[in-house]
């Protein structure tokens, strides 16, 4: 019997207990690897003794400060490093609890930044179908995950979606990555010209893709060209970093890899690596500009901004991060994790793309290799794949809908950055028997 309302009701839960480094125990003592950091959470695993102890020196000084009466030391040096190691033109950071928050935060900085400039008639937002920007009801509006937004639909603001970078289903095969690339481009330009230009406030895109589709990575030079229509009609360009972002895809910011800076960016999973609740939202300077020499206010604020012993956590996160190098450790770990998964899964008759970048990794299952067709969404493949490696002592991301919503299954492999070649190993040959077993069951 649980009074706690869980995401599946009446589905057993082992209970987690303890954890260290890459591995959770539960009460019964089975111990599972972290092979997804969660939700491409855990960046430095579990129990890290130098976030703890932060953490402990944070609670003993100052546990909480309400933002409407103080600023604290702990909540200015991360935005101080946070601002230091950002994309090009980002001077501050606007901190919240969590990805979904960030989001809601990003869609109110973009429509207040134009009321501040006067320009009140823009009210669009242009997103992508496939994407996935979280569960609170502005982000749900955006995103592009029709199996979450199908209930509440009547619920969300109007938006408008756009093809997909998706190169493994829909790039032509008479078209080159960069043509493909070119192509979204003037269908994202021809939304904002259908809209009208002065109507359109921002386009909304995950750097690389996540939960909805696996870690799908952009054709080269596809943001370069968002990047130029974006400018040409004075749109904004809002990058959703909360997955990809701070480091797991082997650079601090995924978009550092496609040579572009948006005007906001999100961030959250990785900035605090799971040991406390914080997200934020990298503000460009033109945007802070123009709330500085306008109302001076951002219309916005939650209870919990800028947490003190969740800013500390998070600061010495990066830190750790920063001081041990742990991004040459992503890129090494995931050239491995790339080679060891097209190993097992490279020629595997029901295994259609392997993609992703650094320690972010997507398998996605078909039923034909050939047609690319995938299984019957009835099967629930994805939820077949978690269980058989839950019970193999591994944690991997499955989701369904991958290809167009409804049907297409795929897991995300994303693991701590503190990984060793030995549990990549391990990793992928657990994920190797849980795939085979739940195909055949």
């Amino acid at each position: 019997m649980t009074h706690l309302l869980h995401r599946t009701i009446g589905r057993p839960y082992p209970v987690a207990a303890t954890a260290s480094g890459l591995t959770i125990t539960d009460r019964d003592g089975k111990t599972y690897i972290d092979g997804s950091g969660g939700a491409a959470v855990s960046c430095l695993g579990h129990g890290h003794p130098d976030v703890l102890a932060a953490m402990r020196r944070q609670i003993d000084s100052l546990d909480y400060a309400h933002t409407g009466f103080f600023t604290t030391e702990v909540a200015e040096e991360l935005a101080d490093h946070l601002v230091a190691h950002a994309p090009k033109g980002m001077t501050h950071v606007y901190l919240v609890s969590g990805g979904s928050e960030a989001i809601e935060t990003s869609l109110k900085l973009a429509r207040q930044y134009f009321v501040e400039k006067g320009e009140k008639a823009r009210k669009h937002f242009i997103a992508r179908r496939q994407s996935y920007h979280g569960n609170t009801l502005g982000a749900l509006a955006v995103g592009g995950n029709a199996w979450r937004r199908e209930q509440f639909a009547p619920l969300l603001i109007p938006t408008h979606h756009v093809s997909p970078c998706y190169e493994y289903r829909d790039r032509a095969a008479d078209e080159t990555p960069e043509q493909y690339g070119e192509r979204l481009a003037q269908e994202l330009e021809a939304k904002i010209t259908e809209l009208g230009p002065e109507t359109v406030i921002a386009f909304v895109a995950e750097t690389i893709v996540g939960a909805t589709a696996g870690a799908v990575t952009p054709v080269p030079g596809y943001f370069r060209r968002v990047r130029e229509v974006c400018d040409r009609h004075g749109v904004l360009l809002i990058l959703d970093e909360v997955m990809c972002g701070m480091g797991r895809t082997g650079t601090l910011h995924a978009c550092e890899q496609e040579g572009v800076s948006p005007d906001l960016m999100t961030i959250a999973k990785g900035l605090g690596g799971g040991f406390a609740p914080i997200g934020g939202v990298l503000i460009g300077e033109k945007i802070f500009r123009a709330f500085e020499q306008g109302s001076k206010m951002f219309q916005h604020g939650h209870t919990y901004l800028a947490h003190p012993l969740s800013c500390a956590a998070a600061l010495a996160v990066q830190q750790v991060i920063q001081r041990d190098r742990l991004l040459d450790n992503v890129v090494a770990m995931g050239a491995r994790l790339r080679q060891r998964l097209n190993e097992r899964f490279g020629n595997h008759h029901h295994v259609g793309d392997i993609r992703g970048r650094g320690l972010f990794m997507g398998v996605e299952f078909v039923a034909d290799r050939s047609t690319k067709a995938p299984f019957d969404p009835a099967r629930k493949l994805d939820a077949r794949v978690k269980d058989e490696a839950m019970a193999r002592g591994l944690m991997v991301y499955p989701m369904g809908g991958t290809s167009d919503g409804v049907r297409g299954d795929h897991v995300l492999v994303a693991p701590p950055f503190i990984t060793d070649a030995a549990t990549i190993d391990t990793i992928v040959e657990r994920l190797g028997d849980a795939v085979d077993a739940a195909i055949a069951a």
